[in-house]
């Protein structure tokens, strides 16, 4: 026997057991359960794109959730952007995120090697290319908002 916990109205919480909720009761599966196939969408993009992509999928309807993650090989902030999308939702998602996330260059120097006493070492800045996104897609194998 498993239950389902969910949150009602007066912010109590409501233990529920499984059993009872069949359809053949006509009982629903709580608000906003959906059996429709949903994905979830992870863009890894650069903070200085991220607010404007969070406005771009909000003013389209999307519900969006940023969070601030770090690494990489500049060792930099990200912000990570979830949406969970109904399937064919997917292509309008990332074609929202491929107008607004842009790749960037930045000349960096690289960190000088171990060296002898008395050798010499000119280190020749590098242009590195990062920004953009990196867009992982998941299906959901239950989606419900309460």
């Amino acid at each position: 026997m498993r239950a389902i916990v969910r949150a009602v109205p007066s912010g109590r919480i409501a233990g529920i057991d499984q059993r009872r909720l069949t359809m053949s009761q006509g009982v629903s599966r709580g608000a906003g359960y959906s059996r429709r196939p949903m994905k979830l969408v992870i863009a890894i993009v650069h903070p200085e794109d991220a607010g404007a992509l969070v406005d771009a999928l909000t003013d389209k309807d999307y519900r969006v959730t940023r969070l601030h993650s770090q690494g990489g090989f500049l060792k930099q902030s990200h912000a990570t952007i979830l949406a969970g999308v109904e399937e064919p939702q997917v292509d309008d998602v990332l074609a929202t995120i491929r107008e607004t996330c842009h790749a960037r260059s930045q000349f960096i120097n690289p960190m000088p090697p171990i060296m002898e006493p008395g050798e010499f070492y000119m280190p020749y800045p590098v242009e590195v290319t990062f920004g953009g996104a990196t867009v992982f897609v998941l299906d959901v194998a239950r989606y419900e908002r309460i």
